[in-house]
């Protein structure tokens, strides 16, 4: 009765755009989400899978599958399939894919959706080959690449489209990233593979070194979260942590400060101060001057480290803020440019 003055042609197009869905992904090496066309954000889970050995056998997938860290027998192997921000094993990602867009589309596989993945700016063409590949072998009908520190710009509302410089700084769980903004497009960037999960290493390597004290990686992400800091702390701050002693094997315990937990981390923080300025230096001075006015945001969950963003403002010498929800800045964007294909036409691959 709703379709009586429309055309069977009409009706049938209006079916098949109801059924029709749109999603981004932000394939991130420590999370992945997925945003759906006019939901927002339907799924966030960690980029891990569990898998049998032997036959390679997927078991478990995102928060499951983290559970399993470091208490897996000798059958079973946690992989994060993603490694720096691109793909590390193909078919353990193709897996993980299909896995979360049956989560997401249910039952409504009638019509497979159209699906946009974020990608580092300086990805090489294989590896974007591997991304559409693995995407549509997973069950997407179309799919398309996006930059990731555009994604990120759009996310954090940044008009992008205008002819001015706007520098955003990217840092996820695998590399950070530093481009410079302009008419739609990536000008400059460069990129290090440094992100949160070097972070945590740096705190598991130092306690290892400095004091014999081997941990996991939900731990050292721990002592990340409430000791870490980008600059020397004023206060001290201590958490009581569990390990295992590297000589004897036996369970132990010791008090950490933040101040150890800052020296661990300073030489991942200089290279990632690094490679902002290296950005700089590349980019034309007009766009520059552009810069200085405006400032540097920061995206990524990794910018949440305590003081980040004033270390970026002394050691760089530009104002710099963390984007509002910044871990959400790239998938925010993916979404944007998805429900927007023809706006972003000439940024997307």
């Amino acid at each position: 009765m709703f379709y009586y003055n429309l055309s069977e042609q009409g009706v049938v197009y209006h079916i098949y755009m109801k059924l029709l869905k749109k999603l981004g992904i932000d394939l991130g090496t420590a999370n992945s989400i997925v945003w759906e066309a006019g939901k927002g954000i339907v799924l966030n889970e960690p980029t891990i899978v569990a898998v049998g050995i032997e036959d390679r056998k997927v078991l478990a997938v995102g928060s499951e599958a983290k559970k399993m860290l470091g208490k897996t027998p000798e059958y079973i192997e946690v992989v994060c399939p993603l490694e720096d921000g691109v793909i590390a094993d193909y078919e353990v990602t193709e897996a993980m894919l299909r896995y979360f867009l049956r989560q997401v589309m249910g039952n409504n596989w009638f019509i497979g959706p159209e699906v946009m993945v974020c990608v580092p700016a300086g990805v090489t063409q294989v590896e974007q080959r591997a991304v559409l590949d693995a995407t549509l072998s997973a069950g997407a009908r179309k799919a398309y690449l996006i930059d990731e520190p555009l994604a990120a710009a759009i996310g954090a509302k940044i008009p992008v489209s205008e002819p001015f410089g706007n520098m955003i700084v990217d840092i996820g769980g695998g590399a950070a990233e530093a481009a410079v903004i302009a008419l739609g497009g990536v000008v400059t960037h460069k990129s290090v593979k440094v992100g949160g999960n070097k972070l945590d290493q740096a705190i598991m390597d130092f306690l290892k070194k400095r004091f014999n004290l081997i941990i996991g990686e939900q731990t050292a992400e721990t002592i990340k979260t409430k000791l870490g800091s980008a600059i020397k702390p004023k206060k001290v701050e201590t958490l009581e942590i569990n390990g295992r002693d590297s000589i004897y094997g036996l369970p132990k315990n010791m008090i950490v400060d933040n101040d150890m937990v800052y020296e661990a981390l300073r030489p991942m923080l200089e290279t990632i101060i690094t490679v902002i300025r290296d950005t700089l230096e590349i980019t034309p001075p007009e766009l520059v001057a552009d810069i200085v006015d405006r400032g540097i945001v920061l995206s990524g969950g990794t910018v949440q480290l305590k003081n980040f963003n004033t270390l970026v403002t002394r050691e760089i010498g530009v104002s710099a803020h963390v984007a509002l929800e910044p871990q959400f800045c790239v998938i925010k964007g993916t979404g944007v440019a998805v429900e927007n294909l023809e706006i972003y036409r000439r940024a997307i691959r």
